[in-house]
């Protein structure tokens, strides 16, 4: 991999403490990586959060209390990482904005989504400035000529205005990264940088939403022109189904971007639905391998791949529900289902899987969108609606899945004491999904694994 330009992401429990930073440090310097990509720290964006929702109370005492926590955490890391007391300096300026921030928002009692995005982009800025000082110093331990600089990414990634949930603009991200690191290519250097976050053309800090960092490390392997994208986490690659469901799971060693797409979007936790999108537009291979457990492998998700099974692997979705919307009215018109996924659009609602009959209209929807009251106060203006709650939805991601004679019977053989409220098959040849209660989910894929992959 020496001539090949590598970019790296770390995920949080990659970052989880000194030895963590250390042991990706290393990793990053044997793949000779140029760009590495770091989340936050285990467990402080979801400290971030609840510092946000608690300063939006008015309850400052208890919010300082998260910001002192977030604090020692990281302080503590630099001091196991000697870190000298002049390079500190930026690690103190980065606590007091998160000070201010937090003042700002107690006062108002009032956190918009533009502050919402800012105070959690500290979890990455903090813990790339670690990670920097880890990399620097795992390179001088191995005499390394290679030097490691931290790199503010808002600079090359610009969004919209989009908040909390931002979306990139690519071309302006691939002028920027060939003006600001083209250098990288030709020089003994590497960059530490943040996933997650990017910046507004107008300089306000935005967020891709949460899973972003594997998406900010994909555009910047599109933007850099890349040859590897590499995806460091805490398991070995992809397996056929989630281990912690069936621990018989397989692991997969290769598999192409339009199954790992289905399986990241129905469900399988290893990649972000959206990472692959730069990756597939540039034809980059993807590589997913623990950074605990390097020497164990990984999965690389390749544009075309050899000998493509009918059933590569199950994925589930959990807190579904289901969504029948149903009145005469649509018998023999035009213009219904339009009118419908209107309303869908006009609240920005992701629709998975859908199936018609005469005079109905069944769609899946994550509970989430439950509390969107006027998303279900519109439909109800056009229908009857009606809602089942506490459901799963369980996708077979594979090849050729639509013309396979005898499939479907297998499946249901499989599935012979398990109730199925809806089958969703036909739009991908990649993909059949269907949907279980909640409680039955696991025992499906349990039993779908044995007859397909076992």
């Amino acid at each position: 991999m020496q001539n090949q330009l590598i970019v790296s992401k770390f995920g949080g429990t990659s970052m989880g403490d000194v030895e963590c930073m250390k042991r990706s440090a290393t990793l990053a310097m044997k793949q000779n990586a140029k760009i590495v990509v770091v989340s936050a720290t285990s467990g402080t964006t979801n400290d971030l959060i609840e510092l946000a929702k608690t300063a939006e109370k008015g309850q400052f005492d208890q919010a300082m209390m998260i910001v002192e926590k977030i604090k020692n955490r990281h302080f503590k890391m630099a001091n196991e990482l000697e870190v000298s007391k002049n390079d500190l300096i930026f690690l103190e300026s980065l606590t007091n904005e998160l000070i201010d921030l937090t003042k700002g928002i107690s006062l108002l009692k009032e956190c918009s989504k533009k502050a919402f995005d800012k105070i959690q982009s500290f979890g990455e800025r903090m813990s790339s400035f670690l990670f920097n000082q880890a990399m620097n110093q795992v390179l001088a331990h191995s005499n390394s000529k290679m030097k490691s600089n931290l790199f503010d990414v808002r600079k090359v990634l610009k969004t919209d205005e989009q908040f909390s949930k931002a979306r990139p603009l690519t071309e302006t991200i691939l002028n920027l990264t060939e003006k600001e690191l083209s250098y990288l290519k030709h020089t003994d250097q590497m960059i530490v940088t943040q996933g997650f976050i990017g910046e507004t053309l107008n300089g306000e800090t935005t967020t891709l939403g949460r899973g972003g960092s594997d998406y900010s490390a994909a555009i910047l392997a599109e933007a850099f022109k890349a040859d590897i994208l590499e995806i460091w986490t805490d398991v070995a690659g992809i397996a056929t189904t989630d281990p912690r469901i069936y621990n018989k799971a397989k692991p997969i060693l290769e598999i192409s971007f339009q199954e790992a797409s289905e399986l990241a979007t129905f469900g399988a936790k290893v990649l972000h639905p959206a990472t692959l999108l730069p990756a597939i537009r540039a034809k980059i291979p993807v590589f997913v391998g623990s950074s605990f457990k390097p020497e164990e492998g990984g999965t690389w998700v390749k544009e075309t791949v050899d000998n493509p099974p009918l059933v590569r692997a199950l994925a589930k979705r959990s807190k579904q529900v289901l969504v029948t919307l149903t009145t005469p009215e649509m018998l023999y018109s035009h213009g219904f289902l339009f009118n419908i996924f209107n309303i869908f659009n006009n609240h920005k609602v992701s629709v998975d899987a859908v199936t018609t009959s005469e005079i109905s209209v069944s769609l899946t929807l994550d509970d989430s969108t439950l509390l969107n009251k006027n998303l279900i106060k519109d439909l109800e203006a056009f229908c009857e609606v009606k809602l089942e709650e506490n459901l799963a939805l369980v996708s077979l991601i594979g090849n050729n899945i639509n013309h396979t004679s005898g499939l479907g019977q297998k499946i249901f053989s499989a599935l012979n004491d398990v109730n199925v409220r809806m089958i969703c098959l036909g739009a991908s040849k990649h993909n059949f999904c269907f949907l279980v209660s909640e409680d039955e989910a696991n025992k499906a894929i349990i039993s779908i694994h044995e007859a397909f992959i076992n």
